[in-house]
């Protein structure tokens, strides 16, 4: 190989390598530039339980939450907010509950995927117990009650009232057919 190839694949190599370095960086722009600048809360696991007993409950101001229910087109399964909407303080601790229905003949796993509008709203709002912590299976035919446990933090800006938690259910591939794999294997042979 001649020395200038050897210089252009050095070069190749550091550039590959660069590229590399700035697709692990962006991991980290990318929740500075969501959390801080856009008000997107990232995190999906719960609110740590000091942090939700030390909130204040403000009796003076009511917010309304929404409470939004859908499926990704693929998956057959129904879900449904059981209201469409609450009224409560911030600082106060409020329940809600979804139904999923699994209306396939297959077993099924689904993920759910929260989202908060407005944006700026999901820094406050902060779920103790929710279905969307963890993968959901439901056999064929199977109905599932699922609570929603959140406070509305009591620093929620005045000017926002009303908040909207919207929930859409995915079918997780991997986990349904590891599951019917599963189920195959243990069912007895014919």
């Amino acid at each position: 190989m001649s020395t200038a190839n050897r210089v252009w694949q050095k070069k190749g190599w550091l550039i590959a390598g660069g590229f590399f370095a700035f697709g692990f960086a962006l991991i980290p722009l990318y929740n500075i530039a969501c959390e801080h600048v856009l008000g997107i809360k990232l995190e999906q696991g719960a609110v740590d339980a000091d942090a939700a007993a030390a909130m204040t409950v403000d009796e003076s101001r009511l917010v309304t939450v929404q409470f939004v229910a859908s499926t990704k087109s693929t998956l057959p399964w129904a879900f449904s907010a059981e209201k469409v909407s609450m009224q409560v303080h911030p600082g106060q601790l409020s329940e809600a509950w979804f139904d999923a229905t699994n209306i396939s003949a297959r077993d099924i796993v689904g993920n759910a995927v929260p989202s908060v509008a407005p944006n700026s709203a999901s820094l406050y709002f902060n779920k103790t117990e929710c279905f969307c912590f963890t993968e959901q299976m439901l056999k064929a035919g199977e109905t599932k009650r699922m609570p929603v446990r959140f406070i509305v933090d009591p620093r929620l800006p005045k000017d926002i009232s009303t908040l909207t938690l919207a929930y859409t259910f995915l079918e997780n591939d991997i986990a349904t057919k590891k599951l019917a794999e599963s189920n195959q294997a243990a069912a007895p042979a014919s």
